[in-house]
This record gives structure tokens, C-alpha cells and sequence, in this order.
């Protein structure tokens, strides 16, 4: 029989899981916004009337006017027509409007759920710190674009890696606790089935953040559009150049063959790490669950060699960029909740 802590549990989950959908769904148009140059179109930030966007021919005319006076307009898209502003505007106008919305999705229900009594007292410091991260997410967003409203309009890479990890880091919390209260209905694996690999489990996850944060140079440097040949690097598996900066460690977030060569390197340990974990738990008798999510891991991990080779050969293509940003989440969405399964 269910009580009714446990209903009140999975109604928290089933929530906090919506929140994670939303967060996904965010760093997918990230990506898209970035990819398409769409990210410095808006260049001011108003947390409570930017959400309104130009709706009149001369508010759209003034917003124009306010993006011609920055460098992205003056190096990049000089002659630009408003039709095609309002086609990088509407990328970076939806991002920042979905990152509202999950404020919003967030924050009513937690108000609703403490109201109610439904919250757990030891789970209500965690929500907060949930939304409290949130609200930092989007001052780092701006503080992000802001890198690009200068003489440079790129946005820095550290910047962007930054804003990345954090993404990351708020939407594992969030899994992690909703697998949490999730947990009661679950059946839990004993103690001497998991031993064996749970530290395992626990450096997957750890190595798949790294490339995700690695990809996030990749990202910021462009340094996907350099070395499109694979498995070598042109020529060569360890590419001329790598270390032509002063100092060495500059080479590692500013030099694009190292930056890349470093991406290739973590995903090949990411391959050979998962693939000794999925052996190890096929051959050793644990709970079905188990079994099944080493199994999506190891699919996961194929479909994202392939969007990640795909997308290096054919030069970065949209939909296969954001693709591959969205499988990175996906592998370490499997392995957090395969990293669940095994913890003491």
C-alpha cells in the first residue's frame, strides 16, 4: 500500500523531473542559439520586461538601432536587413524566455507544494538552493553575452563553459533529487551486488561532465571547424602546434588543436570507461533496472560517437551540433540515474 508520503514524493518527482525537461530543452536551444549567431542579438537585459518582445514596426526599428551600435553588427553583419535580425533575435529572445519560464514553473509549484505540506523539511533547503541556482544561471547568461559586447563580438569561452557547467550542474541536482524521492517504490540493489562498481559508475559520470565542460571550449573557440578528418587529425593524431603557446596551460583553453585533441581524448576515455562498466554489470546478477540502464548507457554512448563524428566531418552543421549537445546531456542523464542505482 502507498502512503501518503510517498504520493506526495512522486508528485515532487514528477515536477522536479518537468523542471529537468525544461533545462534540457534549454541547453538544446543554447545551442541552436549559439550555433545560428544568434546569441548577441539582444543586447540588453531586462529580467522582467524583456519578456516582452518588439511588437510594433518602430520598436523593432529601435531595437535594430540598438544592436547596430555593437561590434557583431559592425564586423559580422554589417548590412544585415531587419528580417534577418528578427531571425537571430527569435533564438535568443526564445532562450531567454524559456529560462523565465522555468523560473516560473519552479517557483509556483514550490510555493504550492509548501503550502500543501507536502514538503519534507530536510527537502525544503535543497528546493531552495534549486531556485537560488536558477536566478545565478541567468545573471551568468548575461554575464556571458556581455563578453561579446565588446571589441570582439565572440563571447569568451570561459564565459560560455562557465555558463554550460552550470546548466549541468543544476539539472543533475535536480535529477538527482528526484530520483531520490523516487527511490521508495524502488527496489534497491544489496550492498555486495554494486561493490564491485560503484566507484566505477561514479568516475563515468564524473568524465562525461569533463567532456561536456571540454566541448564547451570546443564551442566557444570554434574549434570544431578546424581538424574535420577522423580519426586523424588531418594527418595526424597528435596535431603540430599544440603547445605553440606561452604559457603551456594557455594552450589547453585557447590553442584549437589542443582544445579538440583534448575533446577526442575524453571521449575516447569516456568510451572505454563505460564500456568496461556495461561489461562488468552484465556479467554480475543484479536487479533488471540495473541491467537496463548499463544497456542505454552503452546505446547512448554509440549514438553520440556518431552525432559527434558527424558533426566534426560535415563542418558543424546545426541540427547536428545541437543534436550533439543534446546527446552529451542525454549519456549523462543515463549515467546519473544508473550512478543512483548503485549508491550505498
Amino acid at each position: 500500500m502507498i502512503t501518503q508520503e510517498q504520493k506526495n514524493n512522486r508528485q515532487l518527482a514528477i515536477w522536479l523531473l518537468v523542471c529537468c525537461g525544461l533545462i534540457f530543452s534549454m541547453v538544446i536551444l543554447g545551442g541552436a542559439t549559439r550555433l545560428t549567431g544568434s546569441g548577441l542579438s539582444m543586447v540588453d537585459w531586462k529580467p522582467i520586461m524583456g519578456a516582452i518582445p518588439p511588437l510594433t514596426e518602430e520598436s523593432w526599428q529601435e531595437t535594430f538601432s540598438k544592436y547596430k551600435n555593437f561590434p557583431e553588427y559592425k564586423k559580422v553583419n554589417k548590412g544585415m536587413s531587419l528580417d534577418e535580425f528578427k531571425s537571430i533575435f527569435w533564438y535568443e529572445y526564445g532562450h531567454r524566455l524559456l529560462g523565465r519560464t522555468i523560473g516560473i514553473v519552479f517557483l509556483i509549484p514550490f510555493l504550492i507544494f509548501l503550502a500543501l505540506k507536502k514538503i519534507k523539511r530536510e527537502l525544503i533547503p535543497k528546493l531552495i538552493t534549486m531556485f537560488l541556482l536558477g536566478g545565478l544561471q541567468g545573471l551568468l547568461g548575461w554575464y556571458m553575452v556581455k563578453s561579446g559586447l565588446v571589441d570582439n563580438p565572440r563571447v569568451s569561452q570561459y564565459r560560455l563553459t562557465a555558463h554550460l557547467g552550470a546548466a549541468v550542474l543544476i539539472y543533475g541536482y535536480i535529477l538527482w533529487v528526484a530520483l531520490g524521492l523516487l527511490e521508495n517504490s524502488a527496489r534497491r540493489v544489496t550492498l555486495h551486488e554494486v561493490d564491485h562498481f560503484r566507484k566505477l559508475a561514479l568516475v563515468v559520470t564524473t568524465v562525461i561532465i569533463i567532456m561536456i565542460l571540454s566541448g564547451g571550449f570546443v564551442a566557444g573557440t570554434r574549434a570544431g571547424y578546424v581538424f574535420n578528418t577522423f580519426p586523424l587529425m588531418y594527418e595526424y593524431f597528435i596535431p603540430p602546434g599544440m603547445f605553440a603557446m606561452e604559457p603551456w596551460y594557455m594552450n589547453l583553453f585557447e590553442n584549437l588543436a589542443t582544445i579538440q585533441f583534448n575533446h577526442r581524448m575524453i571521449a575516447y576515455a569516456v568510451i572505454v570507461l563505460i564500456l568496461i562498466l556495461w561489461f562488468r554489470i552484465f556479467n554480475k546478477a543484479v536487479t533488471p533496472g540495473l541491467r537496463l540502464a548499463s544497456h542505454l548507457l552503452l546505446l547512448m554512448m554509440m549514438i553520440q560517437i556518431t552525432l559527434g563524428i558527424s558533426t566534426l566531418v560535415l563542418v558543424v552543421p546545426v541540427a547536428l551540433g545541437v543534436a550533439h549537445q543534446g546527446g552529451a546531456i542525454l549519456l549523462l542523464t543515463i549515467s546519473l540515474v544508473l550512478t543512483h542505482k548503485l549508491r550505498k
